[in-house]
């Protein structure tokens, strides 16, 4: 039996508007187990750095859901021409086509 590709069913779950973001700008945002269960599980979103790994672990390993309560629209599109480097390429053409996300040319 052969195993799905990687990235099917990801377009499905990027959410249809920025709007539908409802994530916090500011703060120390701790993500639950199922979305990191060891090593750094609380985020301060003053720093970019840890901003960035957050929305990429959210991105990759949430579901629509995650994606609304944890994401913030603003500091995702603020963010979103370095964190996209940082996100394989289906994650990446699958939030580009659904978002106005403002991304660089692709490598």
């Amino acid at each position: 039996m052969a195993l799905p590709p990687l990235y099917e069913g990801l377009a499905d779950k990027v959410p249809g508007s920025l709007a539908d973001l409802r994530g916090p700008a500011e703060g120390v945002v701790a993500l639950p187990p199922h979305l990191v269960w060891s090593g750094l599980t609380e985020f301060d979103l003053s720093d970019p750095r840890l901003r960035m790994t957050m929305y990429r672990i959210v991105i990759t390993a949430g579901r629509r859901a995650d994606y609304e309560t944890y994401l913030n629209p603003g500091l995702l599109a603020a963010d979103w021409p370095l964190l996209r480097r940082a996100l394989g390429l289906g994650y990446r053409d699958a939030w580009e086509r659904r978002l106005p996300l403002r991304g660089e040319s692709a490598p």
